[in-house]
């Protein structure tokens, strides 16, 4: 049990593409001990695509972690003051939300939870999955990628040919960020070929 008595802010952002992706890390992570609770961005929780409803979202996240996200600002700020996380894992992160990480803006109940954490001096994890992280967002990531207590899961190319500027994580590197960002290390290489 790898991650026993851990207590794990677990936020989702609009990269609806990717969700699927890491909801069996979510269940993984409940399996092996962890008390996971779910933080939802707006677009997650409020977005309907052809990936799926917000509401069908919803419901199996809180089936598998045993707990409803939280998803207001209001339900995130207890996390600063009363040290309740051991750890924020943030997958997949939008170029959006990395933006606004690497600039302080804390607007979502997302950001917020990032703030609460690196103020408490305890880690972040960030699972990036954007179109723009090697144009817009480049300069973003740079930033992140050199403050204290964020650590990347992984990360590269998804469609070179196609999507020439897209970075996404590879999402079976989840646990081992996880246990390396425990001990204040940043899992190597971070840069690889994400399929």
């Amino acid at each position: 049990m790898r991650f026993k008595d851990l207590k794990i802010g677990f936020a989702l952002t609009g990269s609806h593409c990717t969700v699927a992706a890491v909801l069996p890390y979510l269940r993984l992570l409940k399996e092996e001990g962890a008390r996971v609770i779910p933080i939802f961005s707006p677009a997650v929780l409020s977005t309907d695509t052809r990936y799926g409803t917000a509401e069908e979202l919803l419901g199996k996240v809180t089936e598998i972690c045993g707990e409803k996200p939280l998803t207001t600002l209001v339900e995130v700020e207890p996390i600063g003051p009363q040290k309740l996380l051991d750890l924020v894992v943030v997958a997949p992160c939008t170029g959006n939300t990395l933006a606004k990480l690497a600039l302080g803006v804390t607007d979502t109940s997302v950001l917020l939870a990032c703030k609460a954490q690196l103020r408490n001096n305890r880690p972040v994890v960030i699972a990036v999955s954007t179109n723009d992280g090697l144009s817009a967002n480049a300069r973003n990531l740079g930033l992140l990628l050199n403050r204290r207590n964020i650590f990347f899961v992984p990360f590269g190319q998804d469609a070179p040919r196609t999507k020439q500027t897209s970075l996404v994580a590879k999402m079976s590197l989840l646990p081992e960020t996880i246990l390396e960002a425990l001990q204040n290390r940043q899992i190597q290489p971070i840069l690889i070929t994400p399929n």
